[in-house]
């Protein structure tokens, strides 16, 4: 009975977390390519957005896969199915993608916030910020690299435990290690893909909190008033940044700790609080870029105005409805 009402439970919040980054990335995402549709100018950082959004979505919808495969099909002492495996290293694949963009976020605010004085980066702030629908697309390409890549490391490892069966008919322990330590390859290989790009945020984010150091020892130094328009962009920039990381990391630590977690330990629960915080990461990063983006904040303001306006309305003809129509 525990188990099933613990079952019950990890459903309700998957689908509520599910829901809820559903609607925040496709509300980034609708935004974004309503201005695309309607053929007006789509800005560096709205191309960005509109991109990082949509592998969101996917990312959700995966990890939705996930949480019924594991409350429904998947047995915690049984071998890994063919299926929960895949969804976890697709998990990975697009993750990094995310990552990917995120990076390029992360060098457009670099190069548009931060003043470069020697003259080298500042023609390499320049550069990044013409080249970012290139850059877009060479993430798109090192992303489908390393996904062929991770997925011939998947499928070879898998193809090697098929035939390690067929040559041990009479092991079962030793085939199940064998498949244990197939799959552990193929994880850590496409983890590890994560590092250039993990790096290049790193270099970026801190160039940015060096920058906005160095402008407030000038606002001390010339007694600034407390509206600076540099000092707001350099916030709205770290404040998105920095929850990136803290949120990746955290993801990341708990896609780890779920692989012994599931294979090792057997605990259906702990890999059930790992699902759950990798679900919210993502989120989370998704309301922080709609409260740092101006376009995005006038959409929300737009449509709470119009939810209270038709709320008001409808309220107004509950209380007399004889009251005629001015239109």
């Amino acid at each position: 009975l525990l188990s099933e009402l613990l079952m019950n439970a990890f459903l309700f919040f998957s689908v509520l977390e599910f829901a809820v980054g559903i609607l925040v990335n496709a509300f980034i995402f609708l935004v974004n390519f309503r201005d695309l549709v309607r053929r007006q100018p789509l800005s560096h950082c709205d191309l960005v957005l509109l991109s990082l959004s949509l592998t969101r979505l996917v990312l959700h919808g995966l990890l939705f896969l996930k949480a019924i495969q594991l409350t429904h099909f998947q047995r915690i002492r049984d071998p890994l199915s063919f299926s929960y495996q895949t969804i976890i290293v697709l998990w990975m694949i697009v993750h990094q993608a995310g990552l990917w963009l995120t990076t390029c976020l992360s060098l457009l605010y670099c190069s548009k916030i931060v003043h470069f004085s020697h003259a080298f980066l500042l023609r390499a702030a320049s550069w990044i910020s013409r080249k970012i629908p290139q850059m877009l697309l060479g993430a798109v390409v090192l992303s489908c690299v390393c996904t062929l890549l991770c997925l011939w490391d998947f499928f070879s490892g898998s193809r090697f435990s098929a035939v390690t069966r067929l040559l041990t008919n009479n092991s079962t322990e030793l085939n199940l290690n064998i498949a244990k330590l197939s799959f552990f390859h193929s994880f850590l290989f496409c983890s590890l893909a994560f590092i250039p790009s993990f790096l290049l945020f790193l270099v970026s984010s801190g160039m940015l909190v060096f920058s906005l150091g160095r402008h407030m020892r000038m606002m001390r130094a010339e007694t600034r008033g407390s509206r600076d328009p540099s000092l707001e962009a350099h916030t709205r920039a770290l404040r998105s940044l920095v929850s990136f990381f803290c949120l990746y990391v955290l993801s990341l630590s708990a896609a780890l700790v779920s692989m012994p977690l599931l294979t090792l330990w057997h605990s259906k629960v702990g890999v059930m609080v790992c699902i759950g915080i990798m679900a919210a990461c993502p989120s989370g990063h998704a309301v922080i870029l709609i409260s740092g983006n101006a376009k995005l904040r006038r959409a929300v303001d737009s449509i709470l105005l119009w939810a209270k306006s038709s709320f008001r309305v409808r309220m107004d003809h509950k209380a007399d409805p004889r009251t005629p129509d001015l239109c």
